[in-house]
């Protein structure tokens, strides 16, 4: 990878060569939240769906046997690919792919009835412009639902997470606090209505096998973890072969 790449590059680059283990990754393919997201599609029966950030597709997975169309979206397009041909393996028809940056939706202003993301809005460069392009391409009284990893309150538990998730993957921008996410979704014009909090424990051989990370940093997240305080190793309550867990939560907001 050039020196030179930009974010996007970068994080094009670092997850198209991964798309197929992204698609079968049980932490990406299972969970509460996801189930979570899941309800909420069915309680509201969407016309259109936008998964932003799709990944593996597996929120488009979760929501198109509630919706009418969903449009996967990510700047991947070999995630794209893969992302099509496990929806064609699945008998998902009415799942469709567009490639793009979340900063820049293709879309026409009150496209979607539903706007949905888990796990991508930390690679993103500028959230605060994304969920200003979500609430424009969002219907009048649509809903947003968006998951992440979301950062500790303590600064240094912050520094520790923000300094393992660069070093197991460069293209990582930030993990937001609540207060952080709910500032922005306001800013952009959302109502939050609703917000889950779940701990997700990590396993670390899979965590760092799935994104291909160079054995010089997995060996400085090691050095890191074997560094930290007490505290810090308490509250990501820290196993010895690096596994780890930390803070998530699901947003639900209106247009």
């Amino acid at each position: 990878m050039a020196r030179s790449a930009n974010l996007e590059t970068l994080v094009a680059h670092q997850f198209g060569s991964q798309a197929a283990a992204y698609v079968a990754s049980p932490v990406h393919a299972q969970g509460e939240d996801l189930r979570a997201m899941q309800a909420e599609v069915e309680a509201v029966r969407p016309a259109a769906v936008l998964d932003l950030g799709c990944g593996g597709g597996h929120v488009s997975f979760a929501a198109a046997p509630f919706a009418g169309i969903v449009t996967a979206y990510d700047l991947s397009a070999d995630m794209l690919a893969a992302v099509s041909a496990e929806a064609a393996k699945r008998g998902l028809s009415n799942i469709v792919t567009q490639q793009g940056s979340a900063e820049r939706l293709p879309f026409a202003d009150s496209s979607f009835d539903m706007v949905m993301s888990r796990f991508s809005a930390h690679h993103w460069g500028d959230v605060p412009a994304a969920l200003r392009e979500a609430f424009r391409v969002a219907r009048p009284g649509a809903t947003l639902v968006f998951a992440d990893a979301v950062a500790p309150t303590a600064v240094v538990n912050d520094t520790f997470l923000q300094s393992f998730e660069m070093l197991r993957d460069p293209s990582h921008v930030r993990d937001y606090s609540v207060a952080e996410w709910q500032a922005m979704l306001a800013s952009a014009g959302f109502s939050v209505k609703d917000m889950q909090m779940r701990r997700l424990h990590i396993d670390f051989t899979s965590w760092i096998a799935r994104m291909r990370t160079p054995p010089v940093f997995v060996e400085a997240i090691h050095a890191l973890q074997a560094a930290v305080s007490e505290e810090v190793r308490a509250y990501f309550e820290i196993e010895e072969d690096g596994s780890f867990t930390f803070d998530t939560a699901v947003f639900v907001a209106r247009r």
